[in-house]
């Protein structure tokens, strides 16, 4: 049995909490990660969000497979607690914006080669 507790998720925050926390994202392609202490093992988990409030409690929502069966969740951990450490961090500042051009594109589809044989309609020469 492991010293190190599984660290306690947060819930998000709510209007009866008071002013609404200043919310930080990274570009996806150079997020930061953080790795949490899950089903006996340290799960990479990297930063969607980082939440700052106002009475200076700091949150980070993270993408993390908690089990270990590629299900991966969205969750938020207070910082600093022992289940949660630093796994790197990331060469880009962070943003309070929604800046799409952050965000990362959608996959282009594969480039494909034109059909060949009888289905294209060359082998007749057509």
């Amino acid at each position: 049995m492991s010293a190190i507790p599984e660290p306690e998720q947060s819930r998000p925050w709510r209007p009866e909490d008071g002013p609404p926390p200043q919310v930080w994202t990274w570009p996806k392609g150079d997020r930061p990660a953080l790795e949490v202490w899950s089903a006996g093992r340290w799960r990479y988990a990297p930063v969607a969000a980082r939440h700052d409030y106002p009475d200076g409690t700091v949150r980070y929502q993270v993408d993390v497979d908690l089990r270990g069966t590629t299900m991966v969740t969205s969750a938020t951990y207070e910082w600093p607690q022992p289940g949660v450490r630093v796994s790197h961090g990331s060469g880009s500042g962070p943003s309070r914006t929604a800046d799409e051009r952050r965000q990362g594109n959608m996959p282009h589809a594969p480039r494909r080669r034109p059909p060949e044989g009888p289905q294209s309609g060359t082998a007749t020469g057509t």
